[in-house]
């Protein structure tokens, strides 16, 4: 493993470390930041029960795909880490009504998105590609009907996920997986 690797890691916690996994992932980040500021992302705090605050203020700049592949590139992944990707990639009329703005929107760079990311920007570099749910990015990272059933029924109506499953089947997988590498390591 090379320093820069060595750095990203540290010996303690990849000892605990079985596998990364990364579900409608940021990892190439989003062409949506590219018009984006900062000061446009306040208005996510108004949202009904958000709890965001203003971190270090550059969540947008590091959403920008220029940055996460320059990121990317500086900062090889761990070669001895299992990576798995699960990528949102949405029937259009499985994006919800609020969403659809930012789907037209991103649709003329690639129409295969979930409303927020590219499909292929939500796959970790070297991992293996778990599977793609036909759900939008909303409907898999933020359970908005769970919690507010007006907005749920309306403007985030495809919202309903079954993530509990999605989790148990990941983990299933990867367990499985895992397994299956370690069998062929030992032959």
């Amino acid at each position: 493993m090379g320093r820069k690797n060595h750095r990203m890691l540290s010996p303690e916690i990849r000892q605990r470390v079985a596998a990364v996994v990364s579900a409608a992932g940021a990892v190439g980040g989003s062409h949506l930041a590219n018009d984006v500021d900062q000061s446009q992302l306040a208005i996510l705090q108004h949202w009904p029960g958000a709890r965001c605050t203003p971190g270090d203020g550059r969540a947008v700049a590091s959403l920008r795909p220029g940055t996460r592949l320059a990121w990317l590139a500086a900062h090889p992944l761990p070669r001895d880490v299992p990576y798995y990707s699960v990528v949102t990639f949405p029937d259009p009329g499985r994006i919800s009504s609020v969403l659809s703005p930012s789907y037209t929107k991103l649709s003329r760079v690639d129409a295969r998105n979930d409303s927020q990311m590219l499909f292929y920007a939500q796959v970790i570099p070297g991992s293996t590609l778990v599977g793609y749910l036909n759900a939008d990015h909303w409907a898999l990272a933020v359970p908005v009907s769970r919690s507010h059933s007006l907005l749920g029924s309306t403007l985030v109506n495809h919202n309903d996920y079954p993530r509990e499953a999605l989790l148990e089947a990941l983990l299933r997988f990867v367990e499985w997986d895992l397994e299956k590498r370690g069998q062929r390591d030992e032959k």
